[in-house]
């Protein structure tokens, strides 16, 4: 088929591959404008402008669909549009134009966690099992009929970057699978079926660890903004960044957010037991092992994140 691909971070990059494998023909690749990167700012392609330049595909570069976009995709006549973390709404008029419609990747099992950040909210939330859903895409938020699911056990060490890595893979394969059954006639979208929840897109706030929350809770957050937005607390009225924590259920009597060292274990109390630190990275330095910042605390009896 003639395929117009949507997508914009790298998680995109396996599905538009898995595309071009099953022979589609890549008709245009719609993804969001450079943006700036760093702290020099650099205005820097996406990744799926990067891949798609590298292929020689026709490349249209649109923060939202207006009219020039419209006309652009129009013009590049798709049979069906695939989409996957594009980063955008899909207008009406829009929708319209491939004859299949627009297939939406989509990382969650729907309806669970409808929005644009449904890995890290499954995580935050404590998830056993997620997913990836293809479905037809409409006005509504995710609410479309369904193709297919596959399914993802979540492991303990999960971070939300871990898991959506490799729900880009098992997912590009679903959606491959969701084309091949519509070339040949045979794909049949079923009504969503469960209980509905929204994951909005994750702000710097929802990074910042609350000390007095359990630890399993605190665990989940962090693994679930890691990598973006990452977490943070504060230490000396400035920001101090954190990597996965792991629980001590045998340490407890810890003040929330009192730092204690056990040998080189870094330890912060919590509305239950402890947790123990990774890495860390404190303001205005690079990231490094939280027993290797502990060593530098001139006062380790009165450090207290807050």
């Amino acid at each position: 088929m003639r395929v117009l691909f949507a997508g914009t971070p790298a998680v995109a990059l396996p599905s538009l591959e898995a595309l071009r494998a099953d022979g589609h023909e890549i008709v245009a690749v719609l993804t969001r404008p450079d943006a700036p990167v760093g702290r020099k700012r650099v205005l820097t392609p996406s990744p799926v402008a990067v891949r798609a330049q590298d292929l020689g595909l026709p490349v249209i570069k649109a923060g939202r669909i207006d009219a020039a976009a419209v006309a652009a995709i129009a013009e590049a006549a798709p049979d069906v549009a695939a989409i996957v973390a594009y980063g955008a709404l899909i207008p009406e008029d829009a929708l319209s134009l491939p004859p299949h419609g627009w297939i939406n990747l989509h990382f969650s099992l729907l309806p669970a966690w409808r929005g644009a950040a449904p890995v890290q909210h499954a995580l935050i939330n404590g998830d056993e099992v997620t997913g990836a859903t293809t479905f037809l895409l409409e006005k509504g938020l995710d609410t479309g009929p369904a193709y297919g699911t596959m399914t993802e056990t979540v492991r303990a060490t999960d971070t939300s970057a871990a898991l959506l890595e490799r729900l880009s893979h098992s997912g590009a394969v679903l959606l491959a699978q969701t084309l091949a059954a519509l070339d040949a006639g045979q794909a049949a979208g079923v009504p969503q079926q469960g209980d509905v929840s929204l994951a909005p897109k994750l702000t710097l706030e929802d990074g910042h660890v609350r000390w007095d929350h359990p630890a399993l809770a605190i665990s989940r957050r962090v693994r679930g903004v890691t990598t973006e937005p990452g977490a943070w607390t504060t230490l000396g009225g400035q920001r101090f960044k954190l990597g996965p924590v792991a629980l001590r259920p045998d340490v407890s009597g810890l003040a929330p957010g009192r730092v204690r060292l056990d040998g080189r274990a870094v330890l912060v109390g919590t509305g239950s037991h402890a947790v123990q630190l990774a890495d860390v990275q404190p303001a205005g330095k690079k990231l490094m092992n939280a027993s290797d910042w502990a060593r530098g605390l001139a006062n380790k009896e009165d450090v207290v994140f807050e």
